[in-house]
């Protein structure tokens, strides 16, 4: 995996967090993911759920989808989600399927139920461990950034 503490963090949190605030622009949830190898961003998605009508198309699910395909097995393992919201149990089963090697969070899923409401649903380190992979996680980063697209999500609609 690359090493967690060289990464700028704080940079490629800004860039999901974008690509979040562009999903919601678009009228899907806020939600936007980037995978980084060897400190460069090699796949950007957004959530497509509305949009494309198919509930499965989580940005955090589609790079996992995407790099089961497109990368070799130790590029994966060296690489890090970065991503505007922690990922759900859905798509940290595909992650964990994938080889990830870590995931950083802008907002964790029991912050943005206790700011928004629903469910936290199951951290994603939980996910991993009982899936018996090492992945590892960091987050919150930039959480109040990542709050504020979803503030501005829920006020425009």
């Amino acid at each position: 995996m690359s090493d967690l503490d060289s990464l700028d963090h704080e940079r490629y949190v800004e860039e999901a967090i974008a690509l979040a605030r562009e999903a919601g622009a678009r009228g899907d949830g806020p939600y936007g993911s980037l995978l980084v190898v060897d400190d460069a961003v090699v796949m950007e998605e957004t959530n497509r759920e509305r949009t494309e009508d198919d509930l499965a198309l989580h940005p955090e699910l589609t790079v996992a989808r995407r790099m089961a395909r497109e990368l070799a097995p130790e590029e994966r393992e060296r690489a890090v989600l970065y991503t505007s919201t922690e990922p759900c149990p859905m798509c940290s089963g595909g992650l964990s399927i994938s080889n990830l090697g870590a995931v950083v969070y802008s907002v964790s899923g029991a912050r943005a139920a206790e700011e928004f409401g629903g469910s936290e649903g199951v951290p994603c380190g939980e996910v991993f461990e009982r899936r018996g992979r090492d992945v590892d996680v960091v987050g919150p980063v930039l959480e109040a950034e990542g709050l504020a697209v979803h503030r501005e999500f829920r006020d425009g609609d």
